[in-house]
């Protein structure tokens, strides 16, 4: 993948597809004719199941693969092997599965891209939910660490473990881009442009403070997808980074 620099504005942004079924995600697709990128996450891939990637890639689109393999190092292995060979390009792992299961998950992506015939893709390891406010990420999981204390420890294993980037709120960007420079991948959810509820994210930044920040692409929900015209809310959040 290019520099994040390098990216034009409709490159940067990842259309969450949280739809119930794949016809409604490429209905939504399909009213947005200037995407390139969209995401696959638990809802839509538990619904529709593989076939929905191989229609998005069929259609032109770039696929982030989101389902936070967190398993035993074969498992998750096995699983990003599979998720390669589907084309998918990003593809989500959890930090918090160690050393040792982000190195075989690495190692399994290249594998299955290769027998594929496809590029490898980019592994992203999630380091904290954007869902999580700090008091109750601490009451709730019993770690002592400040939320970005312990996202800095999580992007260091990845990065240690061959990892090509992370999944972070942009509250941590900044920080984790001084640490971790390009190539690394530094993918924000979280982007509420500034009229936007927050809806459930707890750690929140407008699409210009995020890239500004140091995000190389940020995934965007509800304020396109829900948006009375996602064509246009698309528009505007692209006129906002150029």
């Amino acid at each position: 993948m290019p520099p994040a620099s390098a990216l034009d504005p409709a490159e940067r942004i990842i259309l969450a597809l949280d739809r119930p079924d794949g016809d409604a995600a490429l209905a939504l697709v399909v009213a947005i004719p200037e995407l390139r990128w969209v995401k696959v996450g638990l809802e839509l891939f538990s619904a529709a199941g593989p076939a929905v990637v191989a229609e998005l890639r069929d259609r032109g689109l770039r696929v982030f693969l989101d389902l936070k393999f967190h398993d035993i190092p074969a498992t998750m292995a096995g699983a990003c092997r599979s998720a390669a060979g589907l084309g998918a390009e990003l593809i989500t792992v959890h930090a918090c599965a160690g050393g040792e299961a982000l190195a075989a998950a690495q190692a399994g992506a290249i594998e299955g891209a290769a027998a594929a015939a496809l590029e490898p893709p980019t592994l992203l390891a999630v380091t904290v939910l954007t869902s999580w406010p700090a008091e109750r990420f601490a009451a709730e999981l019993a770690i002592a660490e400040p939320v970005p204390t312990y996202v800095n420890r999580l992007a260091a294993l990845a990065a240690g473990a061959g990892i090509g980037g992370c999944v972070c709120s942009p509250l941590e960007v900044a920080a984790l881009r001084q640490i971790h420079p390009e190539p690394f991948h530094l993918v924000t959810p979280g982007i509420r442009p500034a009229a936007s509820s927050a809806g459930d994210q707890a750690r929140v930044m407008t699409p210009a403070q995020a890239i500004a920040a140091g995000s190389s692409q940020l995934v965007i929900g509800r304020p396109i997808s829900a948006a009375a015209e996602p064509a246009a809310a698309f528009a505007a959040c692209c006129q906002e980074l150029a």
